[in-house]
């Protein structure tokens, strides 16, 4: 299994034992991420279908097509967030796209970025990732903060890009490249 350590926090790739904990962090932030997500049907709620699509992420890792990990408080183990490497294509692109949660009580305190930090680090350096991206909505100034403290660059506005809660929304593309890690 793939743990990756940090100052306050460690990554730590989710596992089926890890259902219950991980949709009580879904549901606990069902409101809160809702604002930039789309919005889920209520069944997405529940251990069955988190359980199954953690399966599916490590059936993914297998294939190194995903990694998606779980952000743990370093002090107490507690599960704060999530982040997932995902979409991962090799040459002649070598990319991937990062995308993360943190839990609305945990915000403010860099966990967001360190946990980029963290995933970013690991596709460079053990993926040999070239370049890593992210989408991030002109009004998610926290998540802008945390892509520009990690070194990414925001490259453009995609227009219309996602159909979130009925709207179809403006999406910034954010990047690093090896060059610039």
């Amino acid at each position: 299994m793939i743990l990756l350590e940090g100052r306050s926090c460690y990554l730590r790739i989710l596992t089926e034992e890890d259902a219950s904990i991980f949709t009580a962090l879904l549901s606990a932030n069902r409101e809160y991420w809702s604002v930039f997500e789309p919005r889920h049907e209520d069944s997405y709620f529940t251990v069955a279908v988190q359980r199954e699509k953690i399966r599916e992420s490590l059936y993914q890792m297998r294939n190194r097509r995903e990694y998606n990990f779980g952000i743990f408080d370093s002090e107490t183990s507690r599960l704060i967030g999530h982040i997932s490497l995902y979409s991962i294509k090799r040459l002649p692109f070598s990319s991937g796209f990062v995308g993360y949660s943190i839990d609305e009580g945990e915000t403010g305190r860099g966990l967001g970025s360190e946990a980029v930090g963290l995933v970013t680090k690991f596709a460079i350096e053990k993926l040999a990732l070239h370049r890593i991206e992210a989408f991030v909505s002109p009004r998610n100034l926290g998540s802008i903060k945390v892509l520009e403290n990690s070194g990414y660059t925001q490259e453009g506005l995609l227009r219309k890009l996602l159909y979130i809660n009925g709207v179809w929304e403006d999406h910034y593309m954010y990047a690093i490249v090896e060059d610039d890690y």
